[in-house]
């Protein structure tokens, strides 16, 4: 069903990992792919037998926008927590990586194809950030959100980006985003802007990268993966920045 995804197999042989990383094969996609799961279980287990401690993980784990400038690791760890009241929320995101991670890693290459997912993230946080500055009323500032969709709406810009400019046909590919686009109108609770950071983010820096600066093209990948990245990042930083100058919480520390 999903070309180029990775097997169980591949998942844990130590023989397998160094041919997948010798063939740009998912060594990136299949890590991210057990940290959250891992994660996951850390989640259930807590739920079962330390309620207080899996509210701890969430609280300072989830990305809040009130907040996250403060305690800036909640960009990162909110995309490795789910939601431990149901199991399909890390089954769809992590189907949704395994369909879409092998080829681009493949493609990319590990460094480049960790940098666009870790960007998209961030991208993610951003678009949370966004909207709470720019929700009338300020009540954008009071949610909470964690998941790895920001970072997987960056991959899918990343797949139309590159294959539209290889001419490939991604018909199925967009019936796949497509479902993922409409879930927020399905299912409640689901963070839609933090999909619209991490789409928007990644499908920048994989034009970047892709096309550019006439001057950067041809420079090798990983060279335009850390300019571009820089790039990207500061942009990501800047445009948090600026919106955290909302942040209603700055009221009280002044």
């Amino acid at each position: 069903m999903f070309p180029g995804a990775p097997s169980a197999h591949n998942l844990f042989s130590k023989r397998a990992i160094q041919y997948q990383w010798r063939s740009n094969g998912p060594v990136f996609t299949s890590a991210i792919i057990i940290a959250c799961v891992a994660v996951w279980v850390v989640e259930m287990v807590f739920s079962l037998f330390w309620p207080l401690g899996l509210a701890t993980m969430i609280y300072y784990g989830r990305f809040d926008p009130l907040t996250a400038v403060a305690q800036p690791w909640m960009f990162l760890t909110s995309m490795f927590l789910h939601s431990p009241k149901s199991v399909l929320h890390i089954l769809f995101n992590m189907l949704a990586l395994w369909s879409v991670g092998p080829v681009l890693e493949k493609m990319m290459g590990h460094w480049p194809f960790l940098a666009l997912y870790v960007l998209s993230g961030l991208g993610g946080g951003l678009g949370l950030m966004s909207w709470a500055a720019l929700w009338p009323g300020g009540t954008g500032w009071l949610g909470g959100a964690y998941g790895a969709s920001g970072a997987l709406f960056g991959l899918f810009a990343a797949m139309l980006v590159v294959y539209r400019r290889i001419g490939e046909d991604i018909r199925s590919m967009l019936v796949w985003m497509a479902v993922n686009f409409l879930m927020p109108f399905l299912v409640g609770g689901i963070a839609w802007q933090a999909h619209v950071g991490g789409f928007i983010v990644g499908g920048v820096f994989t034009w970047l990268l892709v096309s550019g600066v006439h001057a950067l093209r041809g420079k090798s990948l990983t060279f335009r993966t850390m300019v571009y990245g820089a790039v990207v990042l500061a942009l990501i930083v800047a445009g948090v920045l600026v919106c955290n100058l909302s942040n209603p919480a700055l009221t009280y520390i002044m």
